[in-house]
């Protein structure tokens, strides 16, 4: 079993996604940070970290390992420390979509408050999210897309499954032989409900699974995946959809899987930190907290 030390440098240097940072918040040489890393890494018997001209970059035994233990480490500091203090405390500033946000994160959030911990939570696009996040106008963000800018640190957190939904009367309308031979010319008729003019949900599936952009008419476009699944319901039009937001629907009879392809497309998203952030417990309790929701859920 690691000691408590050598599992402190880990986390730190996992946080901070290089030695020189690591140990500087630990108060400890360079060398010695290393020394203790290779400590660990051979008595867990394989290398946690890849060295690069960045920094280190975390392998997934890394992952996984700081997934099991960063808690615990806090929480063992925390009991360390005056007695006095809260039991977590402290400020998490967390951005994620709008829908993401109100239907999957609330709950931890919520969770969050009973243990002190203030949260500021922020919608809207992932690119403007990983910008504030870099700006330090955010502790954490739960991204759409692969954080590559080399302040962050990303990692796949959980997978959103997109399904091709329509109202009953409009499904009826297709031919199932045609849309197995055919599919592009067997949906054209049907009119779209999109997040967004450029299409990027639906033409992603069309994509994917047709091979070309749908030709479809658009009839209604609002930015809210939500409001999308309200259209669709009523009667506006198909669309795609994360299943998680399609599910109800899906499962009271409002709206129909229009089309089950061999393997449906998948979204993957991430949750990304700075890299060089000083400790935050309350953002550590945070990611431990949403890794554990996202074995709950498997696929979004």
């Amino acid at each position: 079993m690691p000691s408590l030390d050598l599992l402190l440098t880990f986390v730190e240097v996992y946080r901070a996604g290089s030695l020189s940072a690591a140990s500087q918040r630990l108060g400890f040489t360079q060398p010695a940070v290393s020394g203790q890393l290779a400590r660990l890494e051979e008595q867990i018997g394989e290398p946690l970290f890849v060295r690069t001209s960045r920094g280190v970059t975390p392998t997934p035994r890394a992952a996984a390992l700081a997934s099991r233990v960063s808690g615990h480490v806090d929480g063992l500091r925390k009991a360390l420390g005056s007695s006095e203090e809260p039991l977590l405390g402290g400020t998490v500033r967390i951005g994620a979509a709008a829908e993401f946000m109100t239907l999957c994160a609330t709950p931890v959030l919520a969770d969050l408050t009973r243990q002190g911990v203030q949260v500021h939570a922020v919608l809207g696009l992932a690119d403007d999210l990983l910008a504030a996040l870099v700006a330090d106008r955010l502790d954490l963000v739960v991204s759409s897309v692969r954080p590559t800018h080399d302040a962050l640190h990303g990692e796949a957190f959980v997978d959103e499954q997109f399904l091709l939904v329509a109202p009953p009367d409009m499904a009826r309308t297709v031919d199932p032989e045609r849309l197995r031979n055919e599919p592009v010319a067997a949906l054209a008729h049907l009119p779209l409900v999109a997040y967004a003019e450029e299409l990027p949900i639906i033409r992603r599936y069309w994509r994917s699974e047709f091979g070309r952009r749908p030709p479809n008419p658009l009839a209604f476009v609002v930015s809210d995946l939500r409001a999308v699944l309200e259209a669709v319901t009523g009667g506006a039009g198909v669309s795609v959809l994360p299943r998680y937001i399609a599910l109800p629907a899906l499962q009271s009879g409002k709206v129909l899987q229009l089309h089950e392809p061999e393997a449906a497309p998948l979204n993957t998203l991430y949750l990304a930190v700075r890299r060089n952030a000083p400790p935050n417990s309350a953002v550590t309790v945070l990611r431990e907290a949403l890794r554990h929701a996202a074995r709950r859920w498997d696929m979004l």
